[in-house]
C-alpha cells in the first residue's frame, strides 16, 4: 500500500482494521474516519458512554484530508469576522472565533491526555506581506508587524510586514489522526475500515457489506461527501497539493527562522501554507490545481507536476534555497457554496464540515459540538453561529466547472498583477 502523503508514509505500513462483516444496530453511526468523525466519537464516548457508536471508513482512518493536510491546527475561519458580525451580530461572531481559538489548545490538551505524540508546537502563525498591495491589505489588522518584526519570525525575501496570530499550532496530522483512532477504539467505539458507504438516510447507513441501523447518522466526509448518493452538489472537492523537502541544514534554518515552529503563509490571493516539521523539513502547500468536472475525485488528481514545480520555485524565491523535494502529494478538501462551515443535527442526521482547508482545529470543535447535539446537551457550543447553517447547493455542471476554474484563474491573475515589475 502506497501512503498518500509524507505524513502517512512516515508512520510506516498501516494495517487497516477489519471491515464491517454484516448488518448491525448501533445508537450512533459515524460515516468517515477522519478528524470530524473521530473527535465526535471521542467526545461521545466521554460524555455519553451508554451510547453504542460505530465509525465506518472507506479506506483507513486518516486516509483523506486528516492525513494529508498542512498540519496547521489554527483558529482561522473562512468567513471574515466582519461578515459574521453583519450576519449574526458581534457577540456571536466573537464567540465563533473564540471557540476556534480554544480548539487549538484543546487539540493539544487531548493529544497529551491520550499520549499521542503528534509533534504539537503552538508557535502561532505569520502571514507575510511581500508586495505593497499585500501591505495595504494588512495595515490596520490586529497583530500587524513591521518588516523587521515579521522578518525576525520568518526570514523570507522581500518582507515588508506581516500579521501574527498566536492561535495556531504546527503538528504531524497523521500521528494525530491515527492516535485518535486508537484512543477512540480503546473507549469501546467500533471502527470499521475498508467499508464504503453508498447511501445514508434517516436511521440507516447502506454500505458495501451490510446496513448499519442507527438512531443518529453522522455525515463526516468533508471533500468525499460528493461520493454519497444525493450529495454531488453539497460541497465542491477542490484539490490542495503539498511538497516536503529533505531535512534542511542548520545554516538554512538560521536564515529562515520559524524557531518556535510558527506556521507561515503570505498575503497573496492564491493560498499557500507551510510549516517547519519536527525533523526540520519544510512542508509546504498551496491551491491552484484544477477543479474536475462533475466533482470527480481520483487518485491521479493528487499529483499535478506543474503545481509541484510552482511550490518548489516559491520556496526558492522566498528563502533562497534549492531544496531537494522528498515527497509530493495532494488531496481534495470540501468547499461549501458560501464558504461557511457548518455543524448540525436534523431528523436524526447530523453533519459537520466544509472547512475550506482549515479543518484541523475546527473538526475538534465540530466533534465536541456534535457530541452535545447528539446527547441533547444545550451548551455554548450548540449556540455558535455555524450550528444549523445550511449552505445553498453548488450550481449544476457545466456551470460549476466553469465558475470554479474561472475563479482559480482570476486569483492567479490578481497575484501576477500585484507582483512588483522589474525596473
Amino acid at each position: 500500500m502506497t501512503a498518500p502523503s509524507f505524513w502517512l508514509d512516515s508512520l510506516g505500513p498501516i494495517t487497516p482494521r477489519p471491515p464491517l462483516a454484516g448488518s448491525i444496530d448501533v445508537d450512533v453511526a459515524i460515516v468517515g474516519g477522519g478528524y470530524t468523525g473521530l473527535w465526535t466519537a471521542y467526545y461521545l464516548a466521554q460524555t455519553a458512554p451508554h451510547l453504542a457508536v460505530a465509525v465506518i471508513e472507506a479506506e483507513y482512518c486518516g486516509f483523506g484530508a486528516s492525513g494529508r493536510n498542512g498540519g496547521w491546527a489554527s483558529g482561522l475561519f473562512p468567513v471574515p469576522e466582519a461578515k459574521l458580525t453583519s450576519r449574526y451580530g458581534p457577540s456571536r461572531a466573537a464567540a465563533m472565533h473564540a471557540a476556534l481559538a480554544g480548539a487549538v489548545d484543546e487539540v493539544g490538551r487531548a493529544a497529551a491526555a491520550e499520549g499521542i505524540d503528534c509533534d504539537y508546537a503552538k508557535g502561532g502563525t505569520i502571514t507575510l506581506a511581500r508586495t505593497p498591495a499585500q501591505v495595504r491589505r494588512q495595515q490596520g489588522s490586529a497583530g500587524f508587524l513591521d518588516a523587521a518584526e515579521a522578518s525576525a519570525i520568518c526570514g523570507a525575501a522581500g518582507v515588508l510586514g506581516g500579521v501574527y496570530s498566536p492561535d495556531c499550532a504546527a503538528l504531524h496530522p497523521a500521528k494525530l489522526v491515527r492516535g485518535l483512532a486508537d484512543a477512540v477504539a480503546a473507549r469501546g467505539v467500533q471502527i470499521y475500515e475498508g467499508t464504503r458507504v453508498r447511501r445514508i438516510a434517516r436511521g440507516l447507513v447502506e454500505t458495501s457489506a451490510g446496513t448499519v441501523r442507527a438512531g443518529t447518522v453522522v455525515r463526516a466526509l468533508e471533500g468525499y461527501t460528493v461520493r454519497l448518493a444525493g450529495h454531488r452538489r453539497s460541497l465542491a472537492p477542490v484539490y490542495s497539493l503539498m511538497i516536503a523537502t529533505e531535512p534542511l541544514a542548520a545554516g538554512d534554518w538560521e536564515r529562515i527562522g520559524l524557531r518556535r515552529r510558527e506556521t507561515f503563509a503570505d498575503e497573496r490571493h492564491m493560498i499557500i501554507y507551510g510549516q517547519r516539521t519536527a525533523d526540520d523539513r519544510l512542508a509546504f502547500g498551496g491551491r491552484g490545481a484544477p477543479y474536475h468536472f462533475g466533482s470527480r475525485i481520483d487518485p491521479s488528481y493528487d499529483r499535478v507536476p506543474a503545481v509541484f514545480d510552482n511550490l518548489r520555485n516559491t520556496l526558492t524565491e522566498m528563502f533562497g534555497i534549492e531544496p531537494d523535494i522528498a515527497y509530493r502529494w495532494g488531496g481534495p478538501l470540501g468547499i461549501p457554496r458560501d464558504w461557511m462551515p457548518s455543524v448540525g443535527l436534523e431528523d436524526g442526521i447530523a453533519w459537520a464540515g466544509g472547512y475550506v482547508g482549515d479543518g484541523v482545529a475546527a473538526a475538534n470543535l465540530a466533534g465536541r459540538t456534535l457530541a452535545d447535539l447528539i446527547s441533547g446537551t444545550r451548551s455554548d457550543l450548540t449556540a455558535l453561529p455555524w450550528v444549523g447553517h445550511r449552505s445553498r447547493r453548488w450550481e449544476p455542471e457545466p456551470i460549476r466547472w466553469l465558475g470554479i476554474n474561472a475563479a482559480l484563474r482570476a486569483t492567479s491573475l490578481r497575484d501576477a498583477l500585484e507582483r512588483p515589475r522589474a525596473s
